[in-house]
């Protein structure tokens, strides 16, 4: 992936660029913008353009994207999620920053991780194997009905991003978040409201 790189890449003048609408990697506000800078090789910038730097209307943010669109920062992906325990709520953060940074192999072993801390979390013994842990939370009904597929696909992909020499993409990253988000507002968001309200 090629941003730019200060000693042989230069930076055009601040400019009219292509407009683009985009989640700002800072604010997180949903902007579009038509000013920015274009990147080009050479150190005047003047050659072919590598990509574009777009600063967002609303915080001044600088957001790099390159010609396939490879955006730094990216954006959060997932929502926060209320009442989880402050340890499973730190992976879980962590997972969605990874995703983020477009570091989707780690966003995906960090969301297998948090099956194992959530399975000690709701009284699974510690040091079992991952397997062990997928059926500790599906037969104390912890996995919702038709869960249990989204709990072996996290399974295969963490397996794939820890045994086997492949990067997960971006979907991986996603489907792992989205499910994790779930699971997480099944056992802790959601009983948490009905316990508010009947108090």
């Amino acid at each position: 992936m090629e941003f730019f790189s200060p000693n042989n890449n230069g930076w055009r003048a601040y400019q009219t660029i292509l407009n683009k609408s985009f989640n700002c990697g800072y604010c997180g506000d949903k902007v579009a913008s038509d000013r920015g800078y274009k990147i080009g090789r050479g150190k005047d910038g003047s050659s072919d353009q590598i990509g574009r730097i777009y600063i967002c209307p609303n915080c001044q943010g600088p957001n790099f994207a390159n010609l396939q669109n490879i955006r730094f920062p990216g954006q959060m992906f997932g929502r926060s999620v209320k009442n989880v325990p402050e340890n499973l709520n730190e992976l879980y953060e962590e997972a969605r920053k990874c995703h983020k940074e477009n570091c989707f192999t780690a966003s995906v072993l960090l969301c297998r991780k948090m099956l194992m801390n959530i399975g000690v979390e709701q009284g699974a013994k510690e040091n079992l194997s991952f397997i062990k842990y997928v059926d500790f939370l599906s037969e104390k009904g912890f996995i919702p009905p038709n869960g249990k597929k989204w709990v072996d696909h996290i399974r295969k992909k963490g397996n794939e991003a820890t045994h086997e020499i492949k990067k997960m993409s971006e979907s991986d990253s996603k489907d792992l978040i989205t499910f994790t988000e779930m699971l997480l507002m099944f056992l802790y968001e959601f009983p948490s409201m009905v316990s508010d309200e009947i108090e």
